[in-house]
């Protein structure tokens, strides 16, 4: 039997039936005030039937005043127990493990979404993308502290309607990574100044969510191998996060890297073609400096043979794959017979440079994709980027304005 079908069993005890995982992306299929809709219960059925051994959702926001984008589920306390419960059984239906992923965008969402945006410090946006994103407000103590309990009260609440763990959000410019860098975390209180202090938010925030869940419950995070930012967060960084999360009992790390800045997720930075995925060389070094922690590497891979080389290297023990889920959703069983995936995964380009430069194109194009099956439809691989950029600018338009009118309803 072929590593990619083989189960694995956490440090937890958690049981994962095979080493595919479906990586987080942003589905943005919520109601207008941030509940489950049938929707995203269809499309998470739908992956669950493709055979993959371990869903992650994309990102849920503890904090409905700190949305990332329209159309984001937002989890704070249990007045939709029972539509997330149905969100949870229609991915496990079929065998495979379903996490949640939790998020607080900080200073990275669109500009007029949220009546303010705030972050670790008062750092704008480079000057390109300042027409799209505001200037943030620093947080208080106080404030930081009262985002750390919204974490642990919404594993809690995930774990209750059925999730079998929760993924942090701690990559691609959010809150979690903001406090990480040193580039967005410029502050000399408790929570910045060092990389000791800087990582400080993170460890409260797994700290919060292990007392909130069961042993049984899973908690894994994705984190930034770097942010390919001057003055950012290094790879060096990285490895000292990995190493006291792991000493505080990580259950999974997944390695990623980029923020919609410099997008090194997406495949906008160059891909390491020998081996295929993007971050399988700093995975070698966190394999060897932290052995104990089951890795996770998301990004690049393209065949049957490149994920299963990877595997059995030893260097990571999750192939994480998630644009081609979009577009082909029943690949886990292809993977899982020896077979290369039908469709190949290709950069969305509009001819719009300055569009094409950033992140959001590809994050836009595959979230319609995953809409289009939410509604018991077909993903179209050959869709035009450029139709998805108009279609979703006007999107984006309409649903900040439902939001700023529900908004101002509530007072």
């Amino acid at each position: 039997m072929s590593t990619l079908a083989s189960s694995f069993t956490l440090p937890n005890g958690q049981v994962i039936p095979n080493r595919i995982a479906k990586s987080a992306m942003s589905e943005a299929m919520g109601t207008v005030d941030n509940r489950v809709t049938p929707e995203l219960v269809r499309l998470y059925e739908r992956w669950g039937a493709g055979g993959v051994g371990l869903l992650v959702t994309g990102n849920v926001m503890v904090d409905r005043h700190a949305l990332g984008e329209p159309g984001n589920v937002v989890l704070e306390d249990e007045r939709d127990l029972d539509f997330l419960g149905a969100w949870a059984r229609g991915a496990q239906a079929h065998g495979a493990k379903v996490w949640m992923q939790l998020n607080h965008p900080g200073r990275q969402c669109p500009k007029g979404l949220n009546r303010e945006t705030v972050s670790p410090s008062a750092v704008p946006f480079k000057k390109q993308m300042q027409s799209l994103f505001a200037t943030p407000r620093a947080l208080t103590g106080d404030e930081i502290e009262g985002i750390v309990a919204r974490f642990g009260r919404a594993a809690g609440v995930a774990e209750k309607a059925g999730f079998d763990g929760v993924q942090i959000h701690g990559a691609h410019g959010y809150l979690v990574a903001q406090f990480l860098s040193p580039h967005t975390n410029q502050r000399d209180d408790a929570w910045g100044g060092s990389p000791e202090k800087r990582r400080r938010f993170v460890l409260e925030v797994l700290k919060a969510i292990r007392a909130n869940t069961s042993p049984e419950f899973a908690v894994g995070i994705k984190i930034n191998s770097a942010d390919f930012q001057r003055g950012g967060f290094t790879e060096e960084e990285s490895l000292g996060v990995m190493e006291a999360l792991a000493e505080a009992g990580i259950n999974l790390i997944e390695i990623s890297g980029g923020t919609y800045e410099s997008p090194a997720m997406t495949g906008v930075k160059a891909s390491t073609r020998a081996r295929e995925a993007y971050f399988l060389e700093f995975a070698d070094i966190v394999r060897a400096r932290i052995p104990g922690v089951p890795l996770m590497v998301t990004g690049g891979f393209r065949t049957h043979a490149g994920m299963a080389a990877a595997l059995d290297s030893g260097t990571l023990d999750f192939v994480g794959i998630a644009r081609l889920m979009a577009v082909e959703p029943d690949v886990p069983k292809r993977l899982l017979a020896g077979q290369d995936p039908v469709q190949v995964v290709r950069p969305i380009k509009t001819g719009i440079k300055p569009v094409d430069e950033m992140a959001i194109m590809e994050v836009s194009w595959y979230t319609r994709q995953l809409k289009k099956m939410g509604q018991g439809k077909d993903p179209k691989p050959g869709e035009s980027p450029k139709k998805v950029f108009l279609l979703t600018v006007l999107d984006s338009i309409r649903g900040t304005r439902k939001v700023q009118r529900l908004r101002a309803a509530a007072g």
